[in-house]
């Protein structure tokens, strides 16, 4: 049955699969609905300490379910629709990846176009197939970019290469992509999942409060200057003093091997 699924492949990493494969994946509203619930159940979990996020292949996502546009053009026409308050709350439940308290590592194994990328885009880490087509496609189709494209890509790319992706609304591939700085690395189809989970495994292994931390801290610098960053910074490290994994750290690094943490 399409939907969202779960699994947990090591301790605390998640992998959540988007798995509506007849249809690419699409972001329809049932799954939007379910993402935010398992997204949001995972951020619960305490023992959590990083996710991954796929889709089910051939792509990660082809973007908004023309269906849906569809409608909503009709009825914007035909009915005077304001559809301004039905997208808004359509972007929120996808970009609630943005509120997973941990790292979210986007495992790009197939296209990722339109507001498929920009959920990708949503997340903290990216590595995209090589032979995937990538892009914000919505000009080529007569419509604003939605799901924070305008925001989340001029973050992502210089601001003249984020600006011609949107005015020229092209596609292009994984290897163009992660060359221009939108993931880590592209690699072939086949191996961008288990070098995702490689990566998260490696995040997890490192002190939990200190990866969560970080979550806020990179968030915060968007905005931020450098005097309130160092405020946070100091205040963060006060809490890090408190901590048996501090201990454990500075232990490890004397005793020359890997640390051991256990999330206090």
């Amino acid at each position: 049955m399409a939907g969202v699924h779960v699994e947990h492949p090591s301790d605390g990493v998640a992998l959540v699969t988007m798995d509506d494969p007849d249809r690419r994946n699409a972001m329809t509203e049932q799954m939007g609905r379910d993402l935010a619930t398992a997204l949001a159940e995972l951020g619960d979990d305490p023992a959590l300490r990083c996710v991954v996020l796929t889709g089910t292949p051939p792509a990660f996502s082809a973007g908004g379910d023309l269906a849906m546009l569809e409608d909503l053009g009709r009825r914007a026409r035909e009915e005077g629709f304001d559809a301004t308050a039905t997208m808004r709350a359509f972007y929120d439940r996808f970009l609630t990846v943005r509120d997973v308290p941990v790292p979210v590592v986007a495992a790009i194994n197939g296209h990722a176009v339109g507001a498929g990328l920009c959920v990708a885009l949503a997340c903290d880490l990216r590595i995209v197939a090589t032979d995937a087509k990538v892009g914000l496609n919505f000009a080529r189709l007569g419509l604003h970019p939605g799901m924070g494209g305008s925001w989340l890509l001029p973050r992502t790319l210089p601001q003249q290469q984020a600006a011609r992706w949107l005015y020229t609304g092209a596609l292009v591939s994984g290897h163009e992509a992660a060359a221009a700085g939108m993931a880590l690395e592209a690699l072939p189809a086949d191996q961008v999942l288990s070098a995702a989970l490689e990566l998260a495994e490696e995040v997890a292994a490192n002190a939990p409060l200190v990866v969560r931390q970080l979550k806020v801290t990179l968030a915060a610098s968007e905005h931020s200057d450098l005097p309130r960053q160092l405020d946070l910074e100091a205040a963060m490290q006060a809490v890090n003093y408190r901590t048996a994994d501090l201990a454990e750290g500075v232990a490890a690094g004397r005793e020359r091997r890997p640390p051991s943490f256990r999330g206090d």
